[in-house]
């Protein structure tokens, strides 16, 4: 079974339309604020995972993008990255299971820096017109539980009012296109829809039939 993704793709593309059409208005009215500029790379050290729909549409772009040896590099490069930032998980748990508190591990978190395997030697994205929607929103004022976010290079005044993107309403969105491609696949991992996952996790998985859970691996060697 060939799973088409195009329908869901469809979805997850409207609203990197939506959101790259916020960024753009932010940016125009508050100018003398946002700091984004070619060369500029601080937000590709920046730790954050992506949903279901979205690791299945940068895993698909990169393997049509990438070929043979360049392909091989970024997959090296996306090792790297998944072992350094298993090492940085595996230790936020163990501080939980000690009893320390969440708020803390994850303001610590917060400060890690591991640089994107999509990053090249330019301090450009390799990926850049497939770059998530976290990636475009970084730059302008986000809220995610409530808490207010802005990038350190940014001029936005603390205390002052500004438009800010709410990441829990955008996050949803992408749950919900994830919740109904796994329902639409029958997927028997019925909570698929809520994996996340890093972008260099992302690039080396294969999202095979086996792996979606549509067919087992028996089935798939005969093919």
């Amino acid at each position: 079974m060939r799973t088409d993704f195009a329908p869901f793709f469809k979805k997850y593309e409207e609203l990197v339309t939506a959101a790259d059409t916020v960024f753009k208005q932010v940016a125009t009215e508050h100018q003398d604020c946002v700091k984004c500029r070619v060369g500029c790379s601080d937000c590709c050290y920046a730790l954050f995972d992506l949903t279901l729909i979205e690791a299945l549409y940068i895993n698909r772009k990169f393997n049509q993008e990438f070929k043979e040896k360049e392909r091989e590099r970024l997959i090296e490069k996306a090792n790297r990255s998944d072992r350094d930032i298993y090492k940085l998980k595996r230790k936020a748990y163990k501080d939980l299971e000690s009893g320390r508190k969440e708020d803390d591990i994850l303001a610590e978190i917060a400060q890690q820096r591991i640089r994107c395997p999509l990053l090249n030697d330019e301090d450009a994205c390799d990926l850049y017109e497939y770059r998530p929607i976290t990636c475009r929103f970084y730059g302008i004022p986000t809220a995610i539980g409530g808490k207010g976010h802005t990038c350190g290079l940014s001029a936005f005044a603390q205390g002052q009012q500004y438009p800010t993107v709410n990441l829990d309403v955008i996050h949803k969105k992408l749950y919900e296109i994830s919740e109904e491609l796994v329902k639409e696949i029958r997927s028997k991992y019925a909570r698929m829809s809520e994996m996340l996952v890093p972008v260099s996790m992302a690039m080396i998985t294969n999202y095979d039939d086996v792996y979606l859970g549509i067919a087992d691996e028996d089935e798939e060697s005969k093919k």
